[in-house]
């Protein structure tokens, strides 16, 4: 028995990881077409602001929830004000502008922080359940991450301006009659889109660490979620990162971490073999 709740809980654990380092990705790729591929930079930004503020004396929770965030929204809008508005609608542009982004954030991070792994002690202790060791963190991950895809869904679902951010996404003439700016818009869902990406990058701080090319461990991760989730935001988010975080821990639980990944993979490529446009392509059509 005891054995059993602490599979489900890395299960859990690993469903919400997936569901953080994705939503952000999702919310951009998803809603606006736009492939950022620098979204692992983000994270390592948001990584970066989490653990300087604590250091700077800031509550280790703060610096994880807020500063984190708004350090990344900040960077997002100068992103979206400076290079992203001008490539809306061109697909190759987007990602060689993300793509050189993405590396010239890489040689920024080395210059200013070297190339060290940093990272902060985790905040919340383990405890036992019977005989096995848990992390208590993981737990505050699963909650995070909870909370995380409750608010996006509540914001677009029953919210004014999640109204607005989802009909100027598919139909951005309308909006534009209704008499919506859609440029301001679009720079709204980017910034949402960079915080949610800086708020994962500060709550997987504590577990791996940050290095200038950490975002390389996430950027894979988060795109075969948000793709194989297909164009639904939310349901094709916790549909794509469910079952890749079953898949990916059931097979680290039977052999090791490495096949877990590789199996997350392999599921991968079998899911859009099997569904080209996704899982909400096919079902759940008219979800968020």
């Amino acid at each position: 028995m005891d054995f059993s709740a602490v599979v489900v809980m890395e299960i859990l654990y690993a469903i919400a990881v997936l569901v953080l380092i994705s939503a952000g990705l999702a919310v951009i790729f998803g809603m606006m077409r736009v492939i950022n591929l620098a979204h692992g930079e983000f994270l390592t930004l948001g990584g970066y602001a989490a653990i300087m503020s604590n250091q700077a004396g800031l509550n280790i929770y703060l610096s994880i929830l807020v500063a984190a965030p708004l350090a990344a929204a900040l960077f997002g809008f100068l992103v979206e004000h400076f290079i992203v508005r001008f490539l809306y609608g061109r697909l190759i542009n987007t990602m060689l502008a993300t793509w050189g982004l993405s590396l010239a954030m890489i040689g920024g991070f080395s210059m200013i922080f070297g190339n060290t792994t940093t990272g902060i002690t985790t905040p919340i202790s383990g405890f036992t359940v019977g005989q096995y060791q848990v992390s208590g963190y993981n737990l505050f991950v699963i909650v995070i991450a909870a909370l995380v895809i409750g608010g996006v869904y509540l914001v677009l679902k029953t919210t004014r301006a999640g109204l607005v951010a989802r009909g100027a996404m598919q139909n951005p003439e309308m909006a534009q009659a209704f008499g919506y700016n859609t440029k301001r818009v679009y720079m709204f869902t980017f910034i949402a889109g960079s915080a949610l990406a800086g708020l994962a990058g500060g709550v997987m701080a504590p577990l791996v660490g940050i290095n200038p090319a950490a975002g390389a461990a996430y950027i894979a991760k988060a795109f075969i979620t948000v793709i194989s989730g297909g164009t639904a935001v939310i349901s094709g988010t916790l549909a794509s990162a469910g079952l890749f975080g079953f898949v990916s821990q059931t097979f680290t639980f039977l052999a090791t971490p490495v096949v877990g990944e590789i199996a997350l993979l392999v599921a991968a490529v079998v899911l859009l073999r099997l569904l080209p446009t996704g899982i909400t392509g096919r079902f759940l059509k008219d979800k968020v």
